[in-house]
């Protein structure tokens, strides 16, 4: 969870112009072109999650995926790369925040697309059936991402042929800037799996051990062969939809009520007397050095632009 708070915060620091908070005297291409989704404050959800799953299972992700690809197990240093636009990214710095993946730690990719990973993760689910393998994939969306076809369609799917997928609902309250509130009919995610025939839980998605707990139940009964399984984990974002997004459309008292409720303090109460001091210096340390990695890391070559394309085969983009 520090890991991803701290990564947030100094991607978020990049994504305005600059890194000097953190004391790197990087120049002036330390910085992410473009604003970035951040995961800030949800940090209990992909932290209580992943720890209950193995290398091999698979899992997939969001527009918002800083946390999920951190929690894991992949390389802070290449997704700071890969932010930055360097060649040494997970992606050759071409996919960017959106669109990063790592197949060596099972991290089949983030997503620009609300609720297409959905489908993605399924596909994988479905593969690993048809192979006799016995992982699992965990596969993180938002809460706006139940009013898309997607949803019905890959949870319909997995159900009808019981595949081994997890689905984590990140419920964050927001979809962009709309409160999901004000646009889904109904009793909201859980009834809407229940409905499809997907049993799962409902837990505080800002209490990493109740997530944890209710994952590791969900999980076993996925490797048990019970099919897919369905967590709702209620949660908040406390940035804005993009790092340069002041979200004024939110209600300020609303906004102040969920940081009293940060995942963070939360977890910090149940330390040890030193253990929150070390951990933050560990991670501040592993921070700075992935910011340095990402600024003196080579830019791609520009023989590189055409490949990792598709061709549609008309030759106009040739031009």
């Amino acid at each position: 969870m520090a890991r991803i708070r701290a990564f947030e915060n100094a991607a978020e620091v990049a994504s305005r112009g600059g890194v000097a908070a953190f004391g790197a005297a990087l120049g002036s291409d330390a910085r992410v072109r473009g604003p970035l989704h951040l995961s800030t404050g949800q940090e209990a959800v992909p932290a209580g999650v992943c720890i209950n799953l193995t290398k091999q299972d698979l899992i997939t992700s969001t527009h918002r995926g800083h946390g999920h690809t951190l929690a894991k197990g992949a390389s802070m240093d290449k997704m700071m790369c890969e932010l930055f636009g360097r060649a040494t990214g997970f992606n050759a710095g071409k996919g960017g925040s959106m669109h990063i993946a790592d197949f060596s730690v099972g991290m089949l990719g983030a997503n620009g697309v609300v609720a297409a990973g959905i489908p993605i993760a399924v596909g994988a689910a479905h593969a690993l059936k048809v192979q006799g393998r016995s992982n699992l994939v965990a596969c993180f969306f938002g809460d706006g991402a139940i009013n898309r076809g997607p949803f019905l369609e890959g949870l319909n799917w997995a159900k009808i042929h019981e595949l081994p997928v997890l689905f984590v609902c990140e419920d964050n309250r927001w979809s962009a800037t709309t409160s999901t509130d004000a646009m889904t009919a109904g009793a909201g995610p859980l009834a809407r799996a229940k409905a499809i025939g997907i049993d799962g839980v409902e837990v505080d998605g800002n209490d990493v051990f109740a997530v944890a707990a209710a994952a590791a139940s969900l999980v076993k009964k996925v490797r048990a062969g019970e099919g897919p399984q369905f967590l709702h984990a209620i949660t908040y974002r406390f940035k804005g939809h993009v790092s340069v997004d002041p979200a004024t459309y939110r209600d300020g008292e609303e906004v102040a009520r969920a940081l009293e409720d940060d995942p963070m303090l939360r977890f910090e109460g149940k330390l040890a007397k030193g253990d929150e001091e070390r951990i933050q210096i560990e991670v501040q340390s592993e921070v700075k050095a992935a910011l340095d990695a990402a600024a003196t890391a080579p830019w791609p070559d520009t023989s590189s632009a055409y490949t990792d394309i598709q061709d549609t085969g008309s030759g106009r983009w040739l031009g």
